[in-house]
């Protein structure tokens, strides 16, 4: 699976939410100020060919959907970072976190919770 550049992510992140549509209602779900459509018509088409979305041909238009679950995108992209940032090490990636002051006491029981329960 390749890696998708920040613009491809955004935009995955809207056909998953979308889950099958035209380039139209994936802009819908965009703030402003929204890129132009044929920004994006490009950004989907470059998808489709690194084989995270299919198309289907209806008239003059294209409805577009995700072949890859976001579940699957998300493990596999924080593996790369872990790998790569943390020496594959999710200790280091959660004490970085709590280091910064950016995870609560709280959120750090609740993962423990989560572990111990699994």
């Amino acid at each position: 699976m390749e890696k998708l550049t920040f613009q491809e992510e955004e935009i995955m992140l809207r056909i998953w939410q979308t889950g099958e549509g035209a380039v139209k209602d994936f802009m819908n779900r965009m703030e402003e100020p929204l890129p132009p459509y044929t920004t994006v018509a490009s950004i989907v088409k470059n998808l489709e060919k690194k084989g995270y979305v299919q198309s289907k041909r209806f008239g003059n238009t294209y409805a577009y959907r995700p072949l890859i679950e976001e579940n699957d995108y998300k493990v596999r992209f924080m593996s790369g970072v872990v790998r790569d940032y943390f020496d594959n090490s999710y200790k280091e990636l959660v004490t970085f976190f709590a280091r910064k002051q950016q995870i609560s006491a709280e959120e750090l029981k609740e993962i423990i919770h989560l572990i111990e329960k699994k």
